[in-house]
């Protein structure tokens, strides 16, 4: 699948960075920090499929999804990256380490284990699949009539990015079906997986408010990433690098760099 992605930036000789959104999210979430790792860094940010710009598709699958990711590095004619993968994108960014090494130089996974996460997001799509888009009159109407299910207002805004307005009316550029239908495929991680462990450098950075990467799943973490270490953001939540960009930034620049 041929994927949306922008770039930021200018090569400059260095092993240039990817940068993976979460479920719901697209490109857009990365723009703040890419535009300040394009500074000193080359920076690819894709829309993942059924997400932002890039094509729909039934299969939500973590394998597929980091085929997607080797095509366009190929395209690219990049044949290694610094890969950093937040939440699904985190995982996405796993499996990519995990059954193509080469690929990647160094990795990133931003709070999420590989682990499965059960009945955190169900209600949310539900929700979302549930707005009247041919009721709404405004993205302020839609985050409105959201508010009953979703109570937290940056959670709906972060939602409400992927409504878009055309001439047939409001849409969602999500393919929220799609991934409704496969959400225990997205919360799981493929444990089928027949691999050897990546065994380049690796960070895990969490939120220091977050409860999604927890003491148990540290064993599995070793396991799959004998050279992870775990490296924490203070005062943020799941959405680190939104929450908390400087901080997220400085942890990062220090991975990078070191």
């Amino acid at each position: 699948m041929k994927l949306y992605f922008r770039q930021f930036g200018k090569s400059r000789g260095d092993v240039p960075v990817l940068l993976l959104h979460g479920l719901l999210g697209s490109l857009v979430n990365w723009q703040r920090i890419a535009r300040k790792l394009g500074q000193t860094r080359r920076v690819i940010v894709p829309d993942l499929r059924n997400h932002g710009r890039s094509p729909h598709d039934p299969d939500v699958s973590y394998t597929a999804m980091a085929a997607d990711v080797v095509e366009l590095l190929d395209d690219l004619e990049i044949p290694r990256s610094v890969v950093i993968g937040h939440s699904m994108g985190g995982k996405t960014a796993m499996v990519l380490a995990l059954t193509h090494p080469g690929c990647v130089e160094r990795l990133g996974v931003v709070d999420i284990a590989p682990v499965t996460y059960n009945g955190r997001l169900a209600m949310l799509l539900d929700a979302l699949l549930a707005l009247p888009l041919e009721q709404i009159t405004s993205r302020a109407h839609a985050d409105e009539l959201l508010a009953p299910s979703i109570a937290d207002k940056a959670v709906r805004d972060h939602m409400l990015q992927n409504l878009q307005h055309s001439e047939k009316g409001w849409r969602w550029r999500n393919n929220l079906q799609a991934l409704r239908h496969g959400l225990d495929i997205i919360s799981e991680f493929p444990e089928a997986l027949s691999v050897q462990p990546y065994t380049e450098k690796c960070c895990f950075i969490k939120g220091g408010n977050s409860d999604y990467i927890e003491k148990q799943s540290l064993s599995r973490i070793k396991t799959l990433f004998p050279l992870a270490e775990l490296l924490e953001v203070s005062g943020a939540g799941h959405w680190v690098y939104a929450e908390q960009p400087q901080a997220f930034l400085d942890v990062l620049e220090g991975f990078l760099t070191k």
